[in-house]
């Protein structure tokens, strides 16, 4: 086994309550796009680890209307991005919250600015990662407490509502529809999200669907074209897909980066431009599914696991899809990380660090030294057990580390050590 070398600790403290677990959230909203106003009924169905007699859940700058606990009143208190309640004593076992809350979604406020719940220009964009679920709905905003969604939205009818899951009904009523998705699968807060926009629809493939603003339509399907040849060459790689369907949203803004969700990715106009030269982003995205939805981190600290696959999947359809090999990337990424300073842990870059260059491409770095030791077939057969043993769970890197060690014949500990707990860069083997 791979020890750390390094304090483990909370990253978000403030987020979370450890006391219980959610298994389902039911959450029925309200939203006017011109005003930006949100109302919203959250019906959680929670179990307590242990007798429970105050909890928290993590909700923003809303008004609260009540809070129902199995169906009666309780006290409550909101401040500070917590809503703190009062049930009384509750013993060990299920239970269940209702929240009402009305007002004006605003994003987190974070190190990489607001997270969340924003206005585009015409419509809404939800991009939470990794505390902004609380800026539309209350939550225990924690990566491993993963529960399923039923996400009900009314909205004016011109406008097309995309969420996680399944479309199982859409009813208009008046000037207004509802639309209403469920997500079976577990699924962590902040990767719940919400999309609002004109968008036009259609079939890449079979469960693979785009939405985008219809002037995009050409750029729109030929850079995303070969993105049902990408799922079966990651499906080769990583094992079965692991959702009912998958739908790339390209809004009509520019987006900083791409936005990642459970069966959804979501890019701005700026990256496409009808020439794939964003399709590296693509791949990016869609191994997201496998690293970071479907096995999500237990704690923050551990999101290589999420990034370092992404990346090192943008290297395997490169080589795919006849550009450079892996191997070139590897070596180019090696160069350049070489050069910066020697003072990064991958497998705890701190909470400032979680989207920092360096945990994507040294996390890619270090799957293809894993790639060079054991082989081609040992490796990838290595990823697709890693996937199918923890699928729709949470993993650590000390878990990765002992599956890598219990399948490799020769000691690998001192290579994991270096690539993962070291601040060196350690050359590529």
């Amino acid at each position: 086994m791979v020890l750390s070398t390094t304090p483990r600790k909370l990253y978000f403290p403030m987020h979370g309550d450890d006391g219980y677990r959610v298994e389902h959230y039911d959450l029925s909203l309200d939203y006017r796009v011109p005003a930006n106003r949100l109302g919203g009924i959250a019906r959680l169905s929670a179990v307590a680890r242990g007798p429970l007699d105050r909890l928290s859940l993590d909700l923003g700058a809303f008004r609260v209307g009540g809070v129902l606990v199995d169906g009666r009143p309780v006290r409550f208190t909101h401040r500070g991005g917590k809503l703190h309640l009062a049930p009384g004593r509750l013993g060990a076992g299920p239970f269940s919250v209702e929240v009402r809350y009305s007002g004006i979604p605003r994003p987190v406020s974070s190190h990489w600015g607001g997270l969340g719940w924003e206005q585009l220009t015409d419509g809404v964009i939800v991009a939470s990662q990794p505390i902004g679920a609380p800026s539309w709905f209350p939550c225990n905003d924690r990566p491993d407490d993963k529960a399923g969604y039923r996400i009900s939205v009314t909205t004016a009818s011109p406008y097309t509502v995309i969420a996680n899951g399944e479309l199982v009904s859409r009813r208009r009523a008046a000037s207004a529809t509802t639309w209403v998705y469920e997500q079976a699968e577990p699924m962590a807060s902040y990767l719940a999200s919400v999309q609002i926009g004109r968008y036009q629809q259609a079939e890449l493939g079979p469960g693979m669907r785009l939405a985008f603003p219809a002037r995009l339509a050409l750029r729109v399907r030929h850079d995303f074209g070969r993105q049902d040849r990408m799922m079966e060459v990651f499906c080769e790689r990583f094992g079965p897909y692991p959702f009912g369907s998958y739908t790339a949203v390209v809004v009509d803004d520019e987006l900083e980066i791409p936005v990642e969700a459970q069966g959804m990715s979501i890019f701005g106009v700026n990256h496409v431009d009808g020439r794939r030269g964003e399709e590296r982003l693509v791949a990016h995205e869609l191994a997201h599914q496998w690293f970071g939805n479907s096995l999500t981190a237990a704690a923050w600290r551990d999101i290589w696991l999420h990034e370092g696959f992404a990346a090192y999947a943008e290297w395997i359809w490169s080589e795919a899809s006849g550009g450079p090999a892996a191997g070139d990337h590897a070596a180019r990424w090696h160069r350049r990380l070489a050069a910066l300073p020697q003072d990064f842990v991958l497998a705890d870059p701190g909470a400032p660090n979680l989207f920092d260059d360096r945990v994507y491409k040294r996390g890619a770095l270090t799957l293809h030294a894993l790639r060079r030791v054991l082989g081609e077939a040992p490796f990838f057969a290595l990823l697709r057990e890693w996937t199918a043993g923890h699928r729709h769970g949470s993993v650590t890197t000390e878990q990765f580390a002992a599956l890598v060690t219990r399948r490799t014949p020769e000691p690998v500990e001192g290579l994991l050590s270096a690539w993962l707990y070291g601040s060196r860069l350690p050359p590529l083997p």
